[in-house]
This record gives C-alpha cells, structure tokens and sequence, in this order.
C-alpha cells in the first residue's frame, strides 16, 4: 500500500522528497515488523505518531470498518458517539469469546491481535520484572478483586470436591476476604506474628491447621505479597513449599508486587523447578508451589483502574482461568496497556522501576526525620519494599483518624491512618483492630508509600505538609488538654490532700472497659 502512494505521488512531489519520505516509512514499517516477530516491549518508546498509525491500521482490521461491511447481528461495534469511537480506536467488538476471554474472534481481527500481542508484552514485562520463569499470563478486564475470585473459582477444577476452605493470611483489605466469599468458600484466618514493628506470616500456625483441617478439605492458601505496613509481605517461598508438602493451591495476591525487583523475584524463586547443576547437585532454590499469580495494571503500569494480570508457571491453570470469564469482554483495558508498553519501552519501565528504589530510600530518611522532629518514629519494617509506616502517639487511639482528616483537607491523598482500635465486620467474620492487619498493635499510625511513577518532588511537598500537620495536631491537643485542666473541680478550701488520710488501694486492679479481648473469628 505504501509503495503504491509512493508511485501515485511520482510526478507530484521532487524525487528527493519521495527518498525521504521511503526512508521514512521503511524505519516506522521495520518498528512494527520486530514487534509482529519478537513480540516483546520494545527497548525505546515509539513516539504517538507511530502508536497511532499502528492503531488505526489494526482498527481497519474490524469487520465495523470494513468499506462494504453490512452489520445484521446484534452486536456489530456500533458506537452512538464519535467521541466513544475516538477513545476506542474505532475498536468496539471488545476480546475473547464466549467459551475463551483469550479466544479470537473471527469479525474482530484486529482486536484480536492488540489482545494478543498484549498478553504477550505483559509476559515480557513480567520476566523483566524479576519472575524469569513465568511462563504464560493473561490480562483481563478486570481489577484484581474480581480476578481473583475468578482465579478461586477455577481452583475447584484442581481440587476435591471436598476442598472448602481458603487458607488465608490476616491482610486487613477488603477485596481478598470477598474474594473468598464470593467464590463459596470458607476463610480461614492465620493470624499474624509481631516482630518487633513488622507483622510477619505465622507459618507454625498455617502448618498446624494444614494438619488440622486436612489437606483434602483445603482449597488452597491466598497469600499476600504487597500490602500496607507494618505487615511485610507473606514469607511466599515458605509457604510454596508447604502447599507442595501437603499437595493443596497456593494462589498470590501481588497486587503492586511488579515493581519490587525483590517481590517478583521471590515468587519466581518460590515456585523454581529443582534443577541438576554441573557437579550433578540438586539446586531446589524454592521448589515449591504457586498456581497463580495476580497483579493490577494500574498499580504496577501506570494505566486506568480496571485490568489485572494473571500469571503463572502452570499454563494449564491460567489458561483455564482464560476459559472460566463468562462471555465476552472489555477492550479498553488492554488497549491501554498495549500503548503504554509501547509508550514507555523497555529503558523507560526500568528508569521508573530505578528511580523509584532510588526514592524509597529518599522517602524513608525523609519521614524518618519529620518523625523524630515531632517525637514520633518512624515504624521497622524492613521487609517492605514500598509502604511505610510513623507512629502517632495519641492517649485515645480513636482519636488518631482526626490526623488523617487534617492530612486530606491540606490534598494529601493515599495516606491511611490507623487506630488500631476499630472494629469491622466483613461477612462472617468480626476483625478486632481493622486496618492493623493484627487484633492488637501497639499504636497508632500513619501508612505512606512510595509507588512507581512518585517525583521527588511530591514527597517534599508531603513532607512539608506532614510537618505542618504534625504542628497543628500538637498546638490543638496542647490547648485541649489545657481546657480540660482548667475544667476540672477544685478541692475544696481547707481539705487539701487527702492521700494520705485515704486506704491504700495499691494491690486492687481498676476495671479497664477498654482492654482488648481474645480475638475471635468464628472462621471454622
């Protein structure tokens, strides 16, 4: 087609012209040709000129914009609005197909290969990321709540009938208990161990109730790889092996987990298939077991809330996983993955993923310090690649949710403060001090973290405001304790202390409404 321009235009425009302008076309068609064949994110970005000429070409691959195409099914992309159409690439018959998110669809080729080459872009990225042995994943339209129950749905297949229960270690999120419920199983809450600062998985007890329930009426283990602080992420590699041990799924919420080189790497290693070294020695590394993995495409590639990825060493899973979404499905979530892999490249996903380390380290000092300025601390959590955490020492912990109050009206958002003392009804289950990941922690606190695509910029900014925050919070408890003092009663003229005249009531312990009682979930 080009070369048919390019005689077309013999004539009309200088000879030299026509050189540039074939050289040209020859670099951008070569673009697209190591794409169509690697089919691996490009090591440059491509600037908007070339994405969009690459879009529109696959658009015209749709059987809606066929010249003499006449529609006369029920869905054929028609779209009402221009500006609709605009936003899609004229791309309006979604992926997959009723059996097969990953199917093609006969009057979608072109979707069908952005949906395509996607998956196999987001297969790259995982690897470059750090999980070297993944060996198939799928994007789905989907954020990864939703995903995940699919995922959980699709362990049945993999299961005994009797398998019911859902092992699950304590993250105070929503979106995984749900999950779980959804899908018909039963939670199971492993509750977490405090070491020092940092929440750390109980594995004696995870163990202790593989063997209690059974193997057999276990589903799997969900465990967690990305979380807020003071919890670190799951001791994957620990728990792999135990779910191989005893022969039940293990699926892993990694919702931000990508861009952690040491997150992804954990999970490769956790799953590593034993292998023979020169000298003949077994390397096990891991040698455990992961079904799935789950990770969000906005968290991790910078893109619209609304795709997951499910990835995995086991083909056979993901791709039943693939086959288990009922219908067809959203484009749009692809297709902006799919632009920004090419928008971003190789070099300019790995700058992201280096500056952000670069800014973790930058954050943390910089937290620690306004922490320490206003005699506060900043929480040990070192197995935490990307949340922090400041302690907010208050008498009343409920009274902490006011400092989150005061950080949002100066437009500081993503911050999370904890009081440790709440109380949260979820299904079935009540959890004692929501939002701790634990029924009691010993304080107070603020979360803050530093994901891909921060400036450094932004955490000064922070930084600052947190400081002025921290000014306030403490002139305005000064002053109401102040209030309170004057508020009290007197004693009365010529009483004065009567301590001495009263009964020792040393040895009697007061009655503390307050004190937390054993934790409870009912989960069995």
């Amino acid at each position: 087609r080009h070369a048919d321009m390019e005689e077309g235009c013999v004539g009309l425009l200088p000879e030299s012209y026509l050189r540039q302008v074939h050289q040209t076309r020859v670099q951008r068609d070569r673009l697209l040709s190591v794409l169509l064949t690697q089919r691996r994110i490009p090591e440059q970005g491509w600037d908007e000129v070339a994405i969009e000429a690459l879009l529109h070409e696959i658009s015209l691959m749709d059987s809606n914009n066929f010249l003499e195409n006449v529609g006369i099914g029920e869905r054929e992309a028609r779209i009402a609005s221009s500006l609709v159409a605009r936003r899609h690439y004229y791309m309006g018959h979604g992926i997959g197909r009723s059996g097969d998110i990953a199917a093609v669809q006969p009057k979608a080729a072109g979707s069908s290969l952005v949906m395509r080459l996607t998956n196999s872009l987001a297969l790259h990225a995982l690897k470059f990321a750090g999980s070297y042995n993944v060996k198939s994943c799928l994007v789905f339209p989907m954020a990864t709540g939703m995903t995940m129950t699919l995922m959980l749905l699709t362990m049945r297949k993999y299961r005994p009938s009797t398998a019911r229960y859902v092992l699950w270690p304590r993250i105070d999120q929503k979106s995984c208990l749900k999950a779980i419920l959804t899908s018909g199983y039963t939670p199971v809450v492993i509750e977490n161990v405090l070491e020092g600062d940092e929440l750390r998985t109980d594995l004696v007890e995870l163990e202790n109730t593989i063997q209690r329930l059974g193997p057999e009426n276990i589903a799997c283990v969900l465990s967690t790889t990305s979380c807020f602080a003071p919890r670190a992420p799951d001791r994957v590699i620990e728990i792999a092996r135990l779910c191989k041990q005893y022969d039940i799924g293990h699926l892993v919420n990694n919702a931000y987990g990508v861009q952690s080189p040491g997150t992804m790497k954990a999970i490769a290693d956790a799953c590593h298939e034993p292998k023979k070294s020169k000298k003949g020695e077994e390397k096990t590394v891991g040698a455990g077991r992961i079904d799935a993995f789950v990770q969000s495409t906005d968290k991790n590639f910078m893109v619209p809330v609304g795709g997951a990825i499910v990835a995995g060493n086991n083909e056979d899973f993901v791709l039943d996983v693939g086959r288990a979404y009922p219908g067809r499905a959203s484009g749009a979530p692809t297709l902006d993955l799919f632009i920004t892999f090419l928008t971003l490249g190789i070099s300019g996903y790995k700058a992201l993923v280096d500056e952000r380390k670069v800014l973790f380290k930058y954050f943390v000092d910089k937290l620690k310090e306004v922490a320490e300025k206003h005699g506060e601390r900043l929480l040990q959590t070192p197995h935490n690649p990307v949340s922090m955490g400041v302690t907010l020492s208050v008498t009343d912990k409920s009274d902490a949710s006011k400092f989150g109050a005061m950080l949002f009206s100066r437009c500081c958002s993503g911050t999370r403060v904890v009081t440790s003392v709440s109380t949260q009804q979820i299904g079935p289950l009540t959890f004692k001090g929501y939002g701790a990941h634990t029924d009691v922690y010993p304080t107070a606190y603020l979360t803050t973290a530093c994901a891909i695509g921060i400036k450094r910029e932004e955490i000064d900014t922070f930084i600052s405001r947190l400081d002025r925050t921290f000014k306030q919070w403490t002139t305005r408890h000064h002053s109401e304790a102040k209030a309170a003092a004057s508020s009290s009663p007197s004693p009365s003229p010529g009483l004065g202390d009567t301590s001495e005249s009263t009964p020792s009531t040393s040895n009697q312990q007061p009655h503390n409404p307050t004190t937390p009682q054993p934790h409870n979930n009912n989960q069995q």
